[in-house]
């Protein structure tokens, strides 16, 4: 019950703030522009060189785990043949076999375990990216807010309706070109973990 009171007070205060500073307060002296943040890293040259490097290195890491796919492939293949027209209880009585299954087994979760690794670094490296892409933005944002004398930035997918001047997406891009054509992206790795007792 006193959870109750407590979220109940709590949205009491948050509805009477509302009515303390109406929009009309806030907008006061108030200049805002908008930039649309897909389209400055879709079509910046720093965006477009981030997504060739990630493809980059994530075609390296299919590389990387190509061969052991490929030899699951063929023993997987080879497994079939091997088992095929015997009962499983004739495969669990055959010991060369099941010595393959179990190697099969293990080579599989290798595989698995390495791939789920090689995701987890693709999706560090990505971030890592983003935020060295959004750190070069931040001086460019700066100079935008210089220009336009505006005090508020916002994304053009939160804004309902905005007109052509309040827009400045271009000019982002275009200061970004020019202060940051390209960023480094370097894969990243997981933290080594312990050994496992």
């Amino acid at each position: 019950m006193i959870r109750v009171k407590s979220i109940l007070a709590t949205l009491a205060l948050a509805v009477s703030a509302a009515f303390a500073f109406s929009p009309a307060a806030i907008a006061q002296g108030t200049k805002a522009v908008v930039i649309d943040r897909v389209q400055i890293f879709t079509q910046s040259q720093a965006g477009q060189d981030i997504r060739t490097k990630i493809q980059a290195i994530e075609a390296t890491m299919q590389t990387e785990l190509k061969p052991l796919a490929d030899t699951l492939t063929a023993d997987g293949a080879s497994l079939r043949t091997k088992s095929e027209g015997k009962s499983e209880q004739a495969v669990r009585a055959d010991a060369a076999l099941m010595a393959e299954i179990q190697a099969y087994s293990r080579k599989a979760n290798d595989f698995e375990r390495k791939r789920q690794i090689a995701a987890q670094e693709l999706a560090l490296t990505e971030r890592k990216a983003l935020v060295d892409f959004n750190n070069a933005l931040i001086p460019v944002l700066q100079q935008v807010i210089a220009e336009t004398s505006a005090n508020i930035i916002l994304d053009k997918s939160q804004v309902v309706y905005v007109d052509d001047a309040t827009d400045v997406t271009q000019s982002a891009i275009t200061k970004l070109n020019a202060s940051t054509p390209s960023v480094q992206v370097v894969r990243q790795a997981l933290p080594a973990q312990p050994a496992q007792q």
